[in-house]
């Protein structure tokens, strides 16, 4: 039967829905922004039907008491949060399984949120998840989310918080089948100028089909987030738990194919970053990074929908090769920057080719900012940032900035920027690699062309003829 989403249930009848439902009974573990997810099944009505209890450890020394000691005395963060489910679920199953596990789907909620202060000094964000059965005595599963509350109103971020985890929950019960709708939904009854959520995660038995990486592509294309991170194990992560006080380290790229001049930008690129004096070099992390717009620039149509498997191909290879990597909406590289910027303090690497650099000091880009050109280097240069330029071959000539033409209005701001360490060219690159483009090597793979293993390393070339991606013509081996 096709899911369909409801857009038009309200909270209150969200949560009302649950607590008619003789199956669906828990516990509700709340600290940091009230109890106002519980709260909205309270108010609902009939929500004994649904409540074993609801809890709050404010204080932490109550907190470590119940859920152990947090690590770093971190309490807004997933360990934390795992730690309350399993805590929770496990006195749901060790207390009730035996009286009515027969006929009851148990689950736990959790969040541990940090709320706007009343000075206003900090950022509200926090950690929010269910573990639920979806059949008695069935095994559990997990969805946790990381959101960041943008009401600048403590009031508003609370009724947020407790909104959006009436819909976490509806989501599991009645949405699990298509993770697509599961997500769209949590936005039901918010704005999305009030919270954004950059990390969830599916895992258990139920959600054995799904696959995070897309979840972390629908997060920007749904436009729940600017950005999303995942691991080389392909597990989502949290950008700010991650890049939080790092040097980070931006190779931008189509990477389709990851061709030998990707990995010769990476190389040469972090090597000469981590030369820079202000550096330390146990403290850098490097992310490959897709834009939304780089993944539609096969399709003549900008609005055309994305290919997720197209999508999976390229990001499987860069996992592959023990990469972290960032999907983003930054087109523009000041909307990247400044968004790094507000994750650490410490200086950023970012590693482009030289077309990347024609494109940046292109005034035409900037025709939507009332300060042009000046405004977006003010975003992209005031921070504590340095470009790093790979050379493009054009017509037998090497070009670099040394060959960077610009309009004479231009030049001394180029120079500027030059002369303060703010944008350097790469150097002892690999020359033969300028020779081919990740256009020619595709068409080669497509075409099935010899010789074009030697243009990509030697682990990306075995990837492509087993899995027989990029349209790599081969067979698919039937099981006997």
């Amino acid at each position: 039967m096709d899911v369909i989403h409801n857009k038009d249930l309200g909270t209150k009848q969200k949560a009302l829905a649950i607590n008619l439902d003789p199956q669906i009974y828990g516990s509700f573990a709340e600290i940091g922004a009230g109890q106002d997810v519980a709260a909205n099944f309270f108010k609902a009505g009939a929500s004994s039907g649904t409540i074993a209890k609801t809890m709050s450890a404010y204080d932490m020394t109550f907190s470590d008491a119940i859920y152990g000691v947090s690590k770093g005395r971190r309490y807004v963060s997933e360990a934390r949060l795992i730690s309350m489910l399993e805590k929770e679920y496990g006195l749901l199953i060790e207390r009730l399984a035996e009286s009515r596990g027969d006929k009851t789907t148990f689950f736990a909620f959790g969040d541990t949120m940090a709320a706007l202060n009343y000075y206003k000094t900090n950022e509200g964000h926090g950690w929010m998840g269910v573990r639920f059965q979806l059949e008695p005595n069935g095994a559990f599963n997990d969805v946790v989310i990381h959101v960041k509350l943008r009401d600048n109103d403590s009031v508003l971020q609370q009724q947020a918080v407790g909104t959006l985890g009436v819909n976490l929950i509806y989501a599991c019960f009645y949405y699990h089948t298509v993770p697509t709708v599961f997500l769209q939904s949590l936005a039901d009854n918010l704005s999305k100028d009030s919270f954004q959520i950059d990390m969830i995660r599916f895992e258990g038995p139920d959600f054995s089909k799904v696959d995070n990486r897309l979840m972390s592509l629908h997060l920007v294309k749904f436009g729940f987030s600017d950005a999303a991170l995942f691991g080389p194990d392909g597990k989502n992560l949290q950008p700010s738990e991650i890049l939080h006080k790092k040097h980070i380290v931006v190779v931008r790229g189509r990477f389709r194919p990851v061709i030998n001049v990707h990995m010769d930008m990476l190389h040469t690129g972090v090597k000469q970053f981590l030369q820079e004096s202000d550096v330390e070099k146990d403290l850098v992390e490097v992310v490959m990074e897709l834009t939304l717009q780089a993944l539609k620039e096969r399709n003549a149509d900008a609005s055309a929908e994305i290919d997720e498997k197209d999508f999976l191909e390229r990001v499987d290879i860069l996992c592959a090769l023990g990469q972290k990597v960032l999907i983003s909406d930054f087109h523009e590289y000041y909307k990247l920057v400044s968004y790094l910027s507000k994750i650490t303090p410490l200086k950023m690497g970012v590693v482009m080719g030289y077309p990347n650099l024609e494109y940046i000091f292109s005034e035409e880009h900037y025709k939507d900012l009332s300060g042009g050109i000046l405004e977006s280097f003010a975003t992209l240069f005031s921070r504590n940032v340095k470009l790093f330029i790979y050379p493009t071959l054009r017509n037998g000539v090497i070009m670099n900035c040394l060959r960077f033409n610009l309009p004479p209005h231009l030049i001394d701001l180029f120079r500027y920027l030059i002369a303060n360490n703010k944008i350097e060219d790469i150097r002892h690159y690999e020359e033969r690699n300028l020779q081919v483009s990740t256009d020619k090597v595709l068409d080669m793979i497509k075409a099935g062309t010899e010789g074009w293993e030697d243009y990509v390393p030697a682990e990306v070339a075995t990837i492509i003829k087993d899995r027989c991606l990029f349209g790599y013509h081969c067979e698919v081996k039937q099981a006997l």
